[in-house]
Order: C-alpha cells, then structure tokens, then sequence
C-alpha cells in the first residue's frame, strides 16, 4: 500500500485492461549436420543469410569427403533461396574428429574446433610492444621513468641506450618508478627531449588469418594473471585457441661434437678423431626471456605457424546428430537446442537413419514447440517402399517429403539431388510470413529446384497422401510444387500439419505473454484480466483468419474462474483457464459438382 503522510494531492497508475499480447516467430528453423568448421559445444548459432552461414561454418562439402552427410549447407542456402529469414545452426562432428594443433616455444595454438579446415589457416605472430617511454634516472634496479602507465608486473622490458639492449623483468611498479628483477647495467637516463634511449616492454601480437577472416590480438603476455595473457584474450576467438604450456628460461643444450669424414676415414683419423674430441664444446646459449624469443621466435621479426593435424573424422553415427547433455553451455548436437526458445522449425537434412529421425520427433514432442521436417530416403522410388519407411513413424510434431530435389550444386559445378527439408523450411517460413501460419504450406513453388529424383503421378500419390506423405511433384505449366500438407499422423484431428502449428503458436504466444500473471493475489479481478487478455488475443487471431467461424463466439472461447477451478486449485495456488479455438482447415479436395440444366417445355 501506498504511504499518505502529508497533506497533498497524489496521482497513481494502475492497470486494469487487457494486457497487450505479441505473437511469437514460427518461421525460425533450426538445423544439425555435418560443417567444414564451427563450434560444436554450446548454443546453437545464429545466421539470417547463406553468407553468415560460410564466415562462420565454412562453405560447400564434397562428396568425396563427407558422403551422404554433407547436406548441411546446401539445405541452408535452399532455406534462404526460399523465404527463410533466420536459421540456428548446430555442427555435428563424428567421434574421431580432431583439431589441428602446432607448438612453438611456449606457445601451442589448437584450432577452435575439429576438422581439416585448420590445414589452411595460418597464424602469425610478431614481436609488439604496449608501452614506452623515457627513463629519467636509474639507482641500481629501480628505474625512474617518464610515465610508469603500462608497465606491470611480471612484463618483460627492453631498456636501450642508443646502441645495445638488454632484458629484464618488472618486479614491481609504485608511481612512476619501476623495479627490476636485476640492476640496469646501461646508460639509460636521460632527460632530453627527442632521446634515442627508452624501455619499452615485451609482447606479442598473434594473427589468425583463414580465406577472408583475418583475428588479430595486440600486445599479449604470457604472465599468467595479467591482463592481456594470451590463452584468456583469445577466448573468444572463431579460429583458435592459446595455450602457455610453460614460461621459464632454460639453456639451450650444447650441440655434441660432431666427427669429420677425414677424422674417421683417414689415415691420420685417429689423431683428428682425438682432438676433435679433445676441442671444448661451445657454450650453452641461454634463452632469450622476451615473449617472442620464448614462442620460438628469431630475428627474422615474424613468425608463421600453421596447425597440423586436423580431421573430419570418419562416417557420423546416430550418436553425433542426437547430441549428448553436459549442462547449460555442453550440450552437443540435438541436444544444443534445449537452450533455445526461438527455434519453432527443425530438420537434419539428408539424414534418414531411423535412430535419427526418432530422436528428432522425440525431440520436438517433448519440446512441444518445434515442428521436425523429415527427409525420405532418395533411393526409394516405388510407392510401397516409400509407405513402409513412413509407417515407422506417428506423431502430430513432424512431417515427411519427397522425392529429392535436383538443384544446382555450386561446390562441385554441377546439378544434383538434395533432401528437400532445407527448402521445405524456407517455404514453411515463407508462408508464414506471407499469409500466416494457418495457411497450410502446400502449393507453393519450390524456387531454385530444376527437377525432381522421381516424378509420381496422381495415382501414386492417391496411395502416399492419405498415409501423410507429402509429395512435390512437377506440374506442365505451374512449375514444380509442393503437394501435401499432412503430418505423419494416425490422429485425424491433426491430420493437417498447419493446425499443429497453429496450436504451437497460440501456445507458445500465451506462454511468453502470461508471465505478469505469476504470484499476482488469485482472485476475480486477476480473473477477468487474464480472460480479458486472451480474448483479446485470439480476436486478432480470428480477424487474421487464423480461427473458422463467423463469429468470435463460433471461432474461440475462454474461461477463467469457478467454472475452471476449485478452492482446493486457489489454495495450491492454481490459476487454471480454458481455451477453446476452431482451427481453420485446408481445402486440400476441391470438389465442383456439376449437373446438366435443361429447359423444360411449356
């Protein structure tokens, strides 16, 4: 309750009306598969063109290379040819896939993610420098500079006198004077403005360079604990991944004495043999201490590494689509997508493995908000066959499609079949955006398609649509279409594969949109407001032509009070309402009956 303290006028707001309902996305897809590269642990990834999709997973797969699973980028760009607007993506990765690592020095860097895409990445790095500055007087390790500003423990410095350099490690920084781990042994003071003499520390810039995509990272340390270490800058890199795998400075070892050929083969061998080994080996060379001497770098002023090692792995099992569940931020494959809310599409293109498909439509039942798109396999050509793989699946939550699709494949330079689900996406969202979601996605033109793996006739459909495959089929004149809007369902009352997404987006709209509801005081006035609210709703849904009727009262109804809940559900703390909405159908048989008229005599 408000406080009235003093005397006064106050003004207060209150709500009372309806609450303003948004309808959610049904037009986002989510893909899994088999990518050149990407992330393979974590969320799945945002891409809203085919263009983001090759920056960041890579391009086109070979048949050569990854077989029967290389669909994934194909069914992206058929998805964006279509109408899609905004897909996530997940990679999937076979057991033994492995990333490409090299090791320099100190410094290992892995690439960010398993493959053999690594093997055309390049990394550099090059000796860079945060801080410099004068040196105004120098009392044995301690340092007095100019502008202390940068220089932080545990740096390596270089302190120069106009002609020769010598290292040495920052102990401790208090003002502007600057401990050294040893006495500075050069004439470094001076007060002069424009002076040759400075120090300056020792760091490293690392660049990552793949095709285009070009990470640079500046002036790194290999302190751990500083503030631009190395393995924790790069942490969010695309590319790669540091490692320090040790910092201390050891003596290089003394090269062994070699022998001559004269000293072994002549005839005075033994006597050279002898003095050679009499000769004192030469002097063990410390290691420099400056980071770029320590990842193994020389005067050359650059160094280039390139990963090695790097594998697709072998052919993907069931286990590499279906994912695995570590914890928020773990998961792998299929199982990526529990973190997402925005997904309401999904499909594993070219994928027909039974175990896959399964976990897919399981996925989506248990999820209740995303709809799976199935793929047929392409050798199935005859009716029957097609109807016995279909027979393996029942749900309200999927689809089926077929044939394959002939399009241009731009990888290898030449048209070939591709699983339609890709496409079949961008429709389904194309539509939605179009018309809406109650628009069944059927008779829409399939764009970039050229032909088809199978053309099926009327009465091959006639055997194929009642069971809930959906057929594209080629039409003279009206190009090639899609031709069924069923789900792979025995339930007739969700025998249409838009009345399911329709429930899906009624649902999900009031799940996102009653959140103001919880923990507010559960009595009539929280009643009216709630029913008020949905009503609301469900009228611009009917207006839309989402709901069948004539009427709001023929298209929906809502209850929300004691005809819904009783004092036991108010006591637990229960709001429980009712909602009732006609879905409208699809004209999937247009029947014209005609008669012959004829004039009767008078």
């Amino acid at each position: 309750m408000a406080e009235y303290l003093s005397p006064g006028v106050y003004v207060e707001e209150y709500d009372s009306g309806a609450t303003p309902m948004q309808g959610v996305s049904t037009s986002t897809a989510g893909f899994i598969g088999l990518a050149e590269r990407g992330p393979v642990i974590g969320e799945p990834q945002l891409v809203t063109s085919f263009a983001d999709y090759k920056r960041m997973y890579g391009g086109y797969l070979s048949e050569a290379g990854f077989g029967t699973a290389r669909f994934l980028p194909y069914a992206v760009e058929q998805f964006f040819a279509n109408g899609g607007a905004r897909a996530y993506i997940m990679r999937a990765v076979p057991g033994d896939a492995k990333a490409g690592s090299v090791t320099s020095g100190v410094l290992k860097v892995t690439a960010a993610s398993p493959g053999s895409w690594s093997d055309n990445m390049r990394v550099t790095v090059e000796p860079s420098y945060k801080a410099k500055t004068q040196v105004y007087a120098v009392s044995g390790a301690d340092l007095t500079l100019k502008n202390a500003d940068g220089f932080n423990p545990g740096d390596v410095v270089e302190l120069f006198d106009g002609a020769k350099s010598e290292f040495a490690t920052v102990k401790g920084v208090l003002d502007n004077v600057v401990s050294l781990d040893k006495p500075c042994t050069l004439d470094v003071a001076d007060t002069k403005v424009g002076t040759a003499k400075f120090i300056r520390t020792c760091e490293i810039t690392l660049s990552a360079r793949l095709d285009e995509t070009v990470e640079t990272y500046a002036n790194l340390s290999l302190v751990p604990g500083s503030l631009n270490y190395a393995p924790i800058r790069t942490e969010k890199s695309d590319l790669i991944t540091v490692e320090i795998l040790k910092t201390e400075n050891k003596a290089a070892a003394a090269p062994a004495a070699k022998e001559t050929k004269e000293g072994k083969e002549g005839k005075d061998g033994k006597e050279k043999k002898e003095e050679a080994a009499a000769a004192p080996a030469p002097a063990a060379k410390a290691a420099g201490i400056t980071p770029y001497e320590l990842c193994g770098g020389g005067a050359e002023g650059m160094l280039v590494l390139t990963p090695v090692g790097g594998s697709n792995g072998g052919a993907p099992t069931a286990d590499a689509y279906l994912g695995t569940d570590g914890g928020p931020g773990k998961r792998t494959g299929m199982q990526a997508f529990l973190e997402n809310p925005s997904v309401s599409i999904m499909a594993i293109p070219g994928v027909t493995t039974p175990e896959v498909q399964a976990g897919l439509i399981g996925f989506c039942e248990n999820k209740k908000s995303c709809f799976a798109i199935l793929d047929a396999p392409a050798d199935l050509k005859k009716p029957n066959d097609v109807a016995n793989f279909r027979d393996m699946y029942d749900s309200t939550y999927a689809a089926m499609y077929h044939p394959w699709l002939q399009m241009y494949d731009a990888g290898a330079k030449r048209s070939d079949y591709f699983p339609p689900s890709g496409a079949m996406a961008g429709i389904y969202a194309r539509s939605d955006n179009e018309r809406g979601v109650h628009k069944a996605p059927a008779n829409e033109v399939v764009r970039g398609c050229t032909g088809l793996s199978c053309n099926y006739n009327t009465g091959e459909q006639d055997i194929l649509n009642p069971i809930g495959v959906n057929l594209i089929r080629s039409f003279p004149g009206r190009g090639i279409r899609v031709w069924g809007a069923r789900t792979i369902s025995s339930n007739g009352l969700w025998k249409y594969l838009n009345v399911r997404r329709l429930f899906i987006f009624v649902e999900e709209s009031i799940r996102a949109n009653t959140n103001w509801v919880v923990f507010e005081p559960n009595s009539e006035a929280l009643w009216t407001r709630v029913k008020r609210t949905i009503e609301t709703f469900l009228a611009t849904c009917w207006r839309d032509g989402a709901l069948a009727g004539s009427s709001p009262d023929q298209a929906y109804y809502v209850e929300c009070g004691p005809t819904t809940m009783t004092q036991d559900d108010i006591d637990n703390g229960r709001l429980i309402c009712e909602i009732g909405i006609a879905p409208v159908k699809p004209a999937e048989f247009v029947i014209f009956r005609i008669t012959q008229k004829t004039s009767s005599a008078e």
